[in-house]
């Protein structure tokens, strides 16, 4: 990578500004943390750090609190599962920035955890002020929050400016590797599987990919639109009719490169209980909530063959059964293939945990948003700010 690594910084005796994704998911109440996934997820990073003797300062945002504090959206419960987690205590602050958080700066081995970055609004503008005063608490910086590194915040770019180096963390190292290794140089064949409801939200995707892989296969409710623009009924599928002349533009650019649904599972209203049939052509009153078995088993003979596999987005309504069966059949398939799997984060990872082959994907996103701009080609802020090698 051609940015600073955390092992690449002599930290023995400084005090390290570690931007970290805490933005766990909580109960109503704000009390109780339903995943520590995220908390776990960074804990390499901050042992190291650690172990290597320095001070360790750790933000994150949580929520979405508007630039004004909310009790319910603190980090308070996030601190008492880091020392559960790290078996030593974590001092927590009653703010991020102010003479209050500068008096609780950390001695060497001591860990403190910021309050809510996203309580002040100057942290989504990227004020300069408030970029200066989130610095000023450290001597280094560290990013380890792929999840936001996509966005232009005064604690993922603006106060880099004002540290003398900025460096990834391991999950961040981690993350640039396997999506670089994906997109950049891949073992050949290399496929790409793309799902999800729009094709809007995966035009910038679809480009980018399409110059790398050698097969892209396409499906959930995003394939609809591509197969009413090749001129087949779509029944009540959904499909995004402002953008059949884009998805007629792509399949011409693509030609064999991109594969489609064949076959569907449909029924007349979106219900679990709902009658459902395979079918090959659709209906007038049905809608197609899942790829059919030959789609399955044409989609699986490419996974087979593969040496690289993208995923992001679900074949199907997979979070309702029977219409999760495509979904799961195609991520039992990647999991069994041997090549190198990266998969995006959101619903393509809720996607393998109830396939229950999360253990056998290669990497598996932490940043959902992020990793779709990196798929897309785009430039990720939080990465391009910090420190070249």
């Amino acid at each position: 990578m051609a940015k600073l690594s955390i092992r690449d910084l002599d930290l023995k005796g400084k005090t390290v500004f570690m931007r970290v994704d805490f933005n766990v998911p909580l109960a109503p109440g704000g009390q109780e943390i339903t995943s520590d996934k995220r908390i776990r997820a960074a804990l390499p990073t901050i042992q190291y750090a650690l172990e290597q003797g320095c001070g360790l300062i750790l933000a994150s945002h949580l929520g979405r609190p508007k630039g004004k504090r909310n009790p319910e959206m603190s980090l308070q419960p996030v601190a008492v599962k880091l020392a559960e987690l790290l078996g030593k205590p974590v001092t927590m602050a009653p703010d991020c920035v102010g003479p209050e958080v500068a008096a609780l700066k950390p001695k060497p081995g001591e860990v403190l955890l910021l309050e809510n970055l996203r309580f002040h609004a100057e942290e989504e503008a990227n004020d300069a002020e408030f970029s200066r005063q989130l610095a000023a608490l450290c001597d280094v910086y560290v990013n380890d929050a792929f999840g936001t590194a996509h966005r232009a915040h005064a604690s993922t770019v603006g106060m880099i400016s004002y540290v003398s180096q900025a460096a990834a963390g391991l999950l961040m190292d981690k993350e640039l590797q396997w999506l670089g290794k994906a997109t950049q140089n891949p073992d050949r064949p290399c496929i790409a599987i793309l799902g999800g409801a729009k094709v809007s939200d995966k035009i910038e995707v679809i480009q980018n990919l399409s110059k790398v892989v050698d097969r892209l296969l396409i499906g959930g409710a995003m394939a609809y639109t591509f197969l009413k623009a090749r001129g087949e009924t779509t029944g009540k599928s959904l499909v995004e009719d402002d953008k059949l002349p884009l998805a007629s533009e792509l399949m011409s650019s693509l030609g064999d490169k991109l594969m489609l649904p064949a076959d569907h599972v449909v029924a007349e209203e979106f219900k679990a209980d709902a009658p459902h049939e395979v079918v090959t052509s659709i209906a007038d009153g049905k809608m197609a909530l899942d790829i059919g078995p030959a789609t399955i088993a044409a989609f699986e003979a490419v996974i087979r063959s593969s040496k690289t596999i993208i995923w992001n987005g679900p074949m199907g309504v997979f979070e309702m059964k029977p219409f999760d069966t495509g979904t799961v059949a195609l991520a039992k398939a990647v999991a069994g293939s041997g090549a190198v799997s990266v998969v995006g984060g959101g619903d393509s990872e809720k996607a393998i945990k109830s396939a229950g082959v999360s253990d056998k994907i290669t990497h598996v996103s932490t940043g959902g948003g992020a990793s779709l701009e990196y798929l897309s080609g785009l430039e990720l802020p939080g990465v391009a700010a910090l420190t070249e090698k």
